[in-house]
């Protein structure tokens, strides 16, 4: 069971804010556009510069080199790049059951990214992410562009993995219904400060 702790944590965006979370606590972020979500996970990605400090099981952002820190929180940005032509160029390993459940199978591995779709690209990078096996999930509006039935696919599997790994998830989404679904907590970002939402 990890745990994350922000403090103080600003930029020209956002803060100073305060939270933790832990073990495979679910939480939800939302807010206006331009309230700070995305530079939000940006930060405690340690992608953006910014003030304070976060830490993951007491180890420090700053005590790590980036890529190892990264390779800890793992970002899914809402439109995620890729260098290969080909879909398995991006995975050192697959698992099979991850396919199966996005509703692939081993053929995708064989695609060409520029003829997939933009959900299909969306769903392989939560696929790319998870098979890094991230301590913290940071995941910015990570649905946005499926449709109901790999929605409801996207949120089973990042369920299942924040269960068996222990992994807090901060989760960007708009969709009161996805939050009501996915969140233990919900907390809405306005002018670059956190508050806690009451769940309806």
């Amino acid at each position: 069971m990890s745990r994350l702790r922000v403090i103080e944590l600003a930029n020209a965006f956002i803060g100073p804010l305060n939270f933790e979370a832990r073990g495979a606590e679910c939480i939800c972020i939302s807010g206006p556009s331009g309230s700070g979500k995305t530079s939000l996970l940006r930060a405690i990605a340690d992608l953006d510069e910014h003030e304070g400090n976060v830490s993951l099981d007491g180890i420090e952002c700053n005590g790590l080199r980036a890529p190892d820190w990264r390779r800890r929180v793992g970002l899914l940005p809402a439109e995620s790049d890729w260098w290969y032509e080909h879909v398995g160029e991006h995975f050192a390993a697959v698992s099979e059951d991850g396919l199966k459940q996005l509703g692939f199978d081993s053929s995708m591995l064989g695609r060409k990214v520029l003829r997939l779709s933009s959900g299909e690209r969306q769903r392989l990078a939560l696929l790319r992410l998870l098979a890094n096996e991230p301590q913290v999930l940071l995941l910015d509006e990570p649905t946005a562009s499926l449709d109901p039935k790999n929605t409801r696919r996207a949120e089973q599997l990042i369920a299942k993995y924040r269960r068996k790994h222990g992994a807090p998830v901060l989760w960007v989404s708009h969709d009161p219904r996805q939050i009501k679904r996915v969140c233990d907590r919900h907390l809405r970002l306005r002018a670059g400060r956190l508050q806690s939402a009451r769940r309806s």
